[in-house]
């Protein structure tokens, strides 16, 4: 048992973590493939879900990546608030993704500046490494690969209070009609509501974490979240937007609060080639 976080242990499990997942959907995507195929009548859809099941075999077993775009690495480290841990955590994270992207010849996609200096680094870093305190005394590492296509297709709208849950499900109904075909469906559509400005988009990424199939542990967000995902696949999209039932496999909802003069919305997608590794560091 893991008993001490070190800033050693943490890179090893981040270079474990990108080599894994950079070769695999997460298990309950897969397994979503294959439960949205017992519901699709289109034979294009049909085909599209038989293709990516066939791809996750092949990147499994052949160990090379599901997806060309490997994407930015997004790193972060949710750690109990009675533990204590070094200032230095997360300082081999970037030499660990660097490692593990030129060990498994995964294509590098950071660029030095957005604006400035839009060469790239080579390394496929700097990762977008954070740390969050939690209640409890554990651990949890998460890393996950985000291609370009995905996080494009996001927004952040900051509506009036009045427009309530109508407005909402507007904002994520005109991202996906509008951004869904870019970021290759089937998709996890993260919807975060609340905090700031600059907070709510964590909150729709985090919300891409939870398994596909796991409703809100909150009923009444359960219900919504079921109720997006009803409209979404109503827009008939379908896998590789191709046309079908299945534009989403899951909308994960995940809110907070806010100032009263604010409705904070966000919308980060995830790609059917939805990469992450969640790790309990303790256990």
């Amino acid at each position: 048992m893991q008993q001490r976080l070190t800033k050693e242990y943490v890179a090893q499990q981040v270079y474990d973590a990108v080599r894994a997942c950079a070769i695999s959907p997460r298990p309950d995507v897969l397994e979503g493939f294959h439960q949205a195929l017992q519901h699709e009548t289109q034979p294009r859809a049909c085909t599209v879900l038989n293709q990516l099941i066939e791809n996750a075999r092949i990147g499994a077993a052949d160990g090379v990546p599901v997806c060309q775009d490997t994407g930015t690495c997004w790193v972060r480290l949710e750690v109990g608030q009675e533990l204590t841990v070094p200032g230095d955590i997360l300082v081999g994270v970037d030499d660990a993704v660097a490692c593990a992207f030129a060990d498994g010849k995964l294509r590098m996609s950071v660029l030095r500046d957005a604006l400035l200096d839009r060469t790239n680094t080579g390394t496929n870093t700097p990762a977008f490494a954070e740390i969050a305190f939690v209640p409890g005394s554990g651990a949890v590492l998460h890393v996950m690969l985000k291609g370009g296509g995905s996080d494009n297709a996001s927004r952040v709208a900051m509506l009036a209070p009045g427009a309530g849950w109508e407005g909402v499900k507007q904002v994520v109904l005109d991202c996906v009609r509008e951004k869904a075909a870019n970021a290759c469906p089937p998709l996890v559509v993260g919807v975060g509501v609340g905090a700031t400005f600059d907070k709510v988009a964590s909150l729709a990424k985090h919300a891409l974490l939870r398994p596909v199939g796991a409703p809100s542990p909150d009923h009444a967000a359960a219900a919504y979240e079921q109720e997006l995902l009803e409209a979404v696949n109503a827009l008939g999209i379908g896998p590789a937007a191709l046309g079908g039932a299945t534009t989403a496999l899951a909308v994960h909802l995940e809110t907070a609060p806010c100032h009263i003069a604010a409705l904070p919305v966000a919308v980060n997608m995830g790609c059917c080639a939805m990469r992450s590794v969640s790790v309990d560091l303790l256990a």
